[in-house]
Formats: C-alpha cells, sequence, structure tokens
C-alpha cells in the first residue's frame, strides 16, 4: 500500500523565509549550486539567515560576489563564502569537491538550464542533460564522503514540472538519433534529478544521506527564462500560479532544512507539499516514470558509463 504524501502547513504563497522561521542551522554547513543569482539567492539567504555556514557555488564569480555582498547585508552572515563551479565541466566538478574539507549537512543542486538551442559540452554531451543532472551527479557523488560525515545530510534537487516532457531516453540521451527539441530535452534532464533522489536516497540513507527533488513552480523573474519568450501570465489556463524568487525558494528551503521533513527521502514536492501524481492537462504532479526505482537504477548506472568513457 502507498504511503500517505506529505503535507505541511506551507503552501505556493509561502516564502523561503516564512519555512525557515524558527529553524537553527548553527553548525551546519551548506553548498547552493547557482546561488549568484534567483532561486539560488533566495535559498542561501534562507539557509544563512537560520546560522548556516553557506558556500555559494557558482559559473559567474563577478555576479556570486554581488549575491554574497546582498545576502551578507541582509542576513548580517559572516559564514559565506564563494566558489567557482561549472556543472558542464566535470573537471571544474572534480576541482570543486576535492576543496571542499569536513562534513557537509546541506547541498542543495538548485542549478540548471532550460529550454536552450541545441549545444554541445567538449564531450558531447548535450548541454541541458549535462549541466541540470550529470553535473550535479558528479558533484553528489564527489562529496559522498563529506555528506556521510555530516551523520544526517540532505540533498535537495531542483527538478520541475517539465519533467512530465519527458522520461529518460535510454537509447539516446544525447539527441545523436533522434530529432532536438528543447523541451524534450529540458523534461528529461528534471526527469533525470528526480530519478537521482530515488536512487540517491535508496543507496545513501543508511548512510544518512536522503534526497528530496521538487519543482519550484513558475518564476518569471529568473535567468533561467532567457531562452524563453515572454509570457503574460494571466492567459495561462492550466491552474498553476506564478511565484516570485522568495516563493519559488520556499519548497527548496524546506527540503533543506525543516524538520517537517525529517527522515523523507526519494520524493517530489510541490508548493512545499509533496506531490501526488500527474493528472492529464494540468501542470502539476509527478510521472509515474520520474519515480520507478528501476529506472533511477539505470540511471545512476548510465551516467557512470558516460563519465568513465
Amino acid at each position: 500500500m502507498a504511503s500517505a504524501l506529505i503535507t505541511t502547513s506551507f503552501n505556493a504563497e509561502s516564502t523561503a523565509m516564512q519555512v525557515i522561521d524558527g529553524v537553527d542551522l548553527t553548525g551546519k554547513r551548506a553548498i547552493v549550486t547557482g546561488a549568484s543569482s534567483g532561486l539560488g539567492v533566495e535559498t542561501a539567504r534562507a539557509l544563512a539567515s537560520a546560522g548556516a555556514e553557506v558556500t555559494l557555488a557558482v559559473r559567474d564569480t563577478a555576479a556570486g560576489t554581488r549575491a554574497q555582498r546582498d545576502i551578507a547585508a541582509t542576513t548580517g552572515s559572516a559564514r559565506l563564502h564563494l566558489a567557482p563551479l561549472d556543472l558542464a565541466r566535470p573537471d571544474s566538478v572534480q576541482r570543486f569537491a576535492e576543496a571542499w574539507q569536513g562534513p557537509l549537512d546541506i547541498l542543495v543542486n538548485n542549478a540548471g538550464v532550460m529550454a536552450m538551442p541545441l549545444t554541445r559540452t567538449a564531450e558531447g554531451w548535450e548541454m541541458q542533460f549535462a549541466t541540470n543532472h550529470l553535473g550535479h551527479f558528479v558533484l553528489a557523488v564527489a562529496l559522498h564522503d563529506s555528506l556521510a560525515q555530516a551523520h544526517g545530510a540532505r540533498i535537495t534537487a531542483v527538478s520541475s514540472v517539465g519533467h512530465i516532457a519527458a522520461n529518460v531516453d535510454f537509447d539516446d540521451p544525447m539527441f545523436e538519433h533522434r530529432a532536438y527539441n528543447e523541451w524534450v530535452a529540458y523534461g528529461q534532464s528534471k526527469t533525470a534529478e528526480i530519478l537521482f533522489a530515488v536512487e540517491a536516497t535508496r543507496r545513501w540513507a543508511d548512510e544518512g544521506i536522503l534526497v528530496n527533488a521538487l519543482n519550484p513552480g513558475r518564476i518569471p523573474s529568473t535567468g533561467l527564462m532567457r531562452h524563453i519568450p515572454q509570457v503574460d501570465a494571466s492567459t495561462d489556463s492550466d491552474g498553476v500560479s506564478w511565484k516570485n524568487a522568495q516563493q519559488g525558494a520556499a519548497t527548496s528551503v524546506l527540503l533543506a532544512a525543516s524538520p517537517l521533513v525529517d527522515s523523507v527521502g526519494g520524493r517530489y514536492f510541490e508548493d512545499c507539499n509533496e506531490a501526488g501524481p500527474h493528472q492529464p492537462g494540468i501542470r502539476r504532479g509527478v510521472a509515474p516514470y520520474a519515480l520507478d526505482p528501476e529506472s533511477a537504477a539505470r540511471l545512476w548506472q548510465m551516467s557512470l558509463d558516460l563519465l568513465r568513457a
């Protein structure tokens, strides 16, 4: 029998600061990828406000420096660090991980790209899959020992309702033989992030490492939308509300730090609550293939094989 969905008192309108209110993260250490703008900044801000030592892992260090100063000014935190990280380059990810010393309590895999034209990494990997999934996969695996040292670490994988557009195509994940579609590629990469949460929890829960995925909602003000034409939110008819960055970061912060989800892993949340099954025509919920344990195990092995090739 399926377990009941996890619910909280928070909802789509809740902000990251409301979710973190009353939570004490003193002594905890966190990494937030893509923390130079948008959801990453607000996630890092909330964690820092609760007393965590936060490392902003960013590709654009100039933007990261501005974000670091802004977070310090608004939270008073002096425990903020900045480190370069390019998720599309495994060597950059390895350098970042090798420089990390000591336990890691919170890893927020927040950075991502969306609906971009076909672009390939130096390895020939499709950029959305490489950035959104493979880069974060390398990061988590490389930081595994530090996460285990924390004896209760959490990994938060920022996925998307866009995952309903595509399962992972295990026969052609890099669009080498099929026609490229930016939304299918994006959907595949976001499904992969949910499958990562499922398999990482299965593998690592006994070491105190729990992983959950989430849909942050529609946030038009972030850089993630740079490849998307301007949309009039008032014309949407699928019942999904638009959010600001503070609201969009709320579910990430819930999964990263709230005691409300202690001992929870391998699940997918939206609007600060566990999502139910996706229903056709509504851009909510989780597709069954994204939680399939066999696909999750297969993706893990495929990711390892790609990185070893």
